[in-house]
Formats: C-alpha cells, sequence, structure tokens
C-alpha cells in the first residue's frame, strides 16, 4: 500500500512525460515551418530558373 501512496506522490514522471510533449510539440511546428519555407524556396529558385533560361 505504501508503494502505490509513493507512486501517486511522485511527480517525476508525469514531469518527464510533460516535457517529452513540449518537446515534440516544438518538433512538430518547426517540421511545418521548414516544409513551408522549403515550398517557398523551390519556387523562388523554379522562377529564377526560368527567368534565366528566357
Amino acid at each position: 500500500m505504501q508503494f502505490i501512496k509513493n507512486l501517486v506522490r511522485d511527480e517525476a514522471g508525469a514531469t518527464a512525460i510533460e516535457y517529452g510533449l513540449i518537446a515534440a510539440l516544438i518538433a512538430v511546428a518547426a517540421i511545418a515551418a521548414m516544409q513551408g519555407l522549403g515550398n517557398q524556396l523551390s519556387a523562388t529558385f523554379t522562377e529564377v530558373s526560368t527567368k534565366m533560361k528566357g
């Protein structure tokens, strides 16, 4: 019974999970931003290439 009481009071595991969720959210936001930037960069290079050919 004491083990269960200690387990309920222990917040270290919950804190680690929260930090993991925050890190995952930041990673998802960074990936989304990089994909958007990559699409814009690709369009810019395509436009420059087209203008250089013509």
